[in-house]
C-alpha cells in the first residue's frame, strides 16, 4: 500500500472512530443528537449551515426543539418583545436568568445561549465572570453572548478560564445604540470595515466560540466568515455566514408596526391568533362555546 493510500485510510479510520465516541458520549449523555460547542465549529468545518433562533418561554422552546432547532438565544430582545421596553438598555439580569431559566426546561439537545445584558460585563472583568457564572448556574445556559469588540476582549478571556464558552456579537450591537446613533448598517466604509475585521479576529483569539454578525454588508461578513475558524451566525449580513438567527416574533409575522428589511416572515402568525381571539369571544357571546361537548 502507497503511503498516501495508508494517510488516507488512517484518516477515514481515524474519523470513523472520533464518530463513534462522539456518538457514545452523546449516548451516556442521553441523546446523541445533542448540540455542543465542538459540534457547531464541525458543522461549519462540513459547510453545514446552523440554525438559530430567540426564544423566551418554555412553550416556545419545546416547539423548536421538536423540529430540531440548532440553537436557541435567549436574547435581550426580550426587553422589547415580552416587556415591550424601547430599547434592551433597560434589560435587567433577573430577567436574563428568569427566561433563561424557563427556556432551558423546555430543551434536552438544542444548544441554548444567553445574552448578558448592558452593564453586566463592561464594569469588569471580575463582573463579567461573575454574571456569566450566574447565567449558567440560574439559567441553564450553555453560553452566554456579550457585545464589542477588542474593548472586551478582557472579559472574554476572563470567563472562557472560567470554562464558560462564549459568544462574541459585532456589527449593530443594541446596547451600544446611543454611542452607534441609531439602528443602521455597520462596517461600510474601509476604515469601519477593518476595524470589523481587526475586532472578530481579536474576539476569536480572546477565546470566543462563536460570533453574532449583526447588520453587516454581506460581503464584509463573508470575508470575517473565511477568516475566522469559529461559527458566525448572521442576522442582517448576508447568506454567507455559517448560520442566521432571527427574532422568532419577527420571522412568524406576529407583529406589523415595524418590520426589519433583513426579515422574512415565514408566517401570519399574528393575524392567525387575532382571527382566533375574535372567534373565542363572538362564541362566548352567542353562547356556542361552550358547547355539549366542552362539558
Amino acid at each position: 500500500m502507497l503511503e498516501s493510500e495508508k494517510s488516507a485510510t488512517f484518516a477515514a479510520d481515524f474519523y470513523k472512530l472520533k464518530e463513534k465516541n462522539r456518538n457514545m458520549a452523546g449516548y451516556l449523555s442521553g441523546d446523541s443528537r445533542k448540540v455542543t460547542t465542538h459540534r457547531l465549529i464541525e458543522m461549519k468545518q462540513r459547510g453545514e449551515k446552523i440554525s438559530m433562533l430567540t426564544c423566551y418561554d418554555y412553550s416556545t422552546a419545546k416547539l423548536m426543539e421538536e423540529v430540531g432547532v440548532n440553537t436557541i438565544l435567549v436574547g435581550d430582545s426580550l426587553g422589547n418583545t415580552m416587556l415591550g421596553y424601547e430599547d434592551t438598555i433597560q434589560v435587567t439580569m433577573e430577567d436574563m436568568i428568569h427566561h433563561c431559566a424557563a427556556v432551558s426546561r423546555g430543551l434536552k439537545n438544542t444548544f441554548l445561549v444567553c445574552d448578558m445584558p448592558f452593564m453586566s460585563y463592561q464594569t469588569s472583568p471580575y463582573d463579567a465572570v461573575v454574571n456569566a457564572g450566574r447565567l449558567m448556574k440560574e439559567g441553564h445556559a450553555n453560553m452566554v453572548k456579550l457585545e464589542g469588540g477588542k474593548e472586551v476582549c478582557p472579559q472574554i478571556e476572563a470567563i472562557v478560564k472560567a470554562s464558560i464558552p462564549v459568544c462574541a456579537h459585532l456589527g449593530l450591537t443594541p446596547q451600544s445604540i446611543n454611542a452607534l446613533g441609531g439602528y443602521k448598517v455597520q462596517g461600510k466604509t474601509e476604515s469601519d470595515a477593518q476595524k470589523l475585521i481587526d475586532d472578530a479576529k481579536a474576539v476569536q483569539e480572546a477565546g470566543a466560540s462563536m460570533l453574532v454578525l449583526e447588520c453587516v454588508p454581506a460581503d464584509l461578513a463573508a470575508k470575517i466568515t473565511k477568516t475566522l475558524h469559529i461559527p458566525t451566525i448572521g442576522i442582517g449580513a448576508g447568506n454567507q455566514c455559517d448560520g442566521q438567527v432571527l427574532v422568532y416574533q419577527d420571522m412568524l409575522g406576529m407583529f406589523t408596526d415595524y418590520v426589519p428589511k433583513f426579515v422574512k416572515q415565514f408566517a401570519g402568525v399574528g393575524e392567525t391568533m387575532k382571527k382566533a381571539f375574535k372567534e373565542y369571544m363572538e362564541e362566548i357571546q352567542s353562547g356556542a362555546f361552550p358547547a355539549e361537548e366542552h362539558s
